[in-house]
């Protein structure tokens, strides 16, 4: 454990300086927060028909998502692209550690620190002048808190597949362009789940997206009573396994193929 807790410990610190960037993306995330906000308004001003969710748990929803924005698995990891593309990879795999848990260290560093810079401001800008609510309950707050920890472990381990498809694809801007849209859409980014069409519902709860966005959120705000928290986190954490041992076949495959160009 310890040459990955020394990767994930450098790696955090590293981003952590990168405080400009967070500041800029947390004047993003309040801008588009806040047209998105404008078309729920809208929307439910204009619809008459009971909705699953009420206007201000909408709201709620869309400021939890654009404070924990940098969690989910948007972008192939750069310094990975730039190993792979260089032949620098072939480095990685005389390390004595295990190649994907070295990966997924850095992906779960890469998903805390921004998060860590960017969802402070925003959760005291939301909820002091944007509609965020605060939990429904101490134990609502809890059940989030231990849900958010189990999906940053899902979108690290979505991101470290995303990673070891870069063997393959050498930029991962296909990935990113493929992926980034279904992320948004699937995990409730772009439209909170119980919105979405009653004939879908069953199907998208049994991705694993769901666990990156709305289970926590849902949860937060009550939506989800705290008492369900257990098959929550099982569904969250089952994914995280399931990915975790398609990840290790993925890269045991890849690594066999590979071809080292470069270096």
């Amino acid at each position: 454990m310890r040459p990955y807790w020394a990767m994930l410990s450098a790696r955090f610190r590293t981003l952590l300086q990168y405080r400009a960037a967070a500041l800029a993306g947390f004047g993003t995330q309040l801008f588009f927060g806040v047209v998105i906000v404008m078309t729920y308004q809208a929307f439910y001003s204009a619809n008459t028909t009971p909705q699953p969710m009420s206007l201000e748990h909408v709201v709620s929803y869309i400021w939890l998502g654009q404070a924990l924005f940098a969690l989910m698995p948007w972008a192939p990891d750069a310094d990975i692209r730039l190993l792979i593309r260089t032949g620098g990879v072939a480095y990685e795999l005389l390390r004595p550690v295990n190649v994907y848990w070295l990966w997924f260290s850095r992906a779960l560093a890469r998903r805390t620190a921004p998060t860590v810079l960017r969802s402070i401001p925003m959760f005291i800008t939301a909820m002091l002048l944007l509609g965020l609510q605060p939990p429904a309950s101490l134990a609502s707050g809890l059940a989030w808190g231990m849900a958010t920890v189990c999906a940053v472990l899902l979108a690290s381990a979505i991101a470290t597949i995303f990673g070891i498809g870069m063997i393959w694809t050498i930029s991962g801007e296909g990935l990113h362009r493929l992926v980034s849209p279904l992320v948004m859409l699937l995990s409730g980014m772009l439209i909170p789940l119980p919105l979405m069409p009653a004939w879908s519902q069953t199907f998208l709860r049994v991705l694993p997206f769901r666990g990156l966005a709305d289970i926590p959120f849902r949860l937060y705000l009550g939506d989800i009573p705290p008492s369900s928290v257990g098959p929550m986190l099982l569904h969250q954490l089952t994914w995280v396994a399931l990915l975790a041992l398609f990840g290790h076949w993925l890269l045991s495959r890849a690594m066999r193929r590979l071809v080292v160009q470069g270096g």
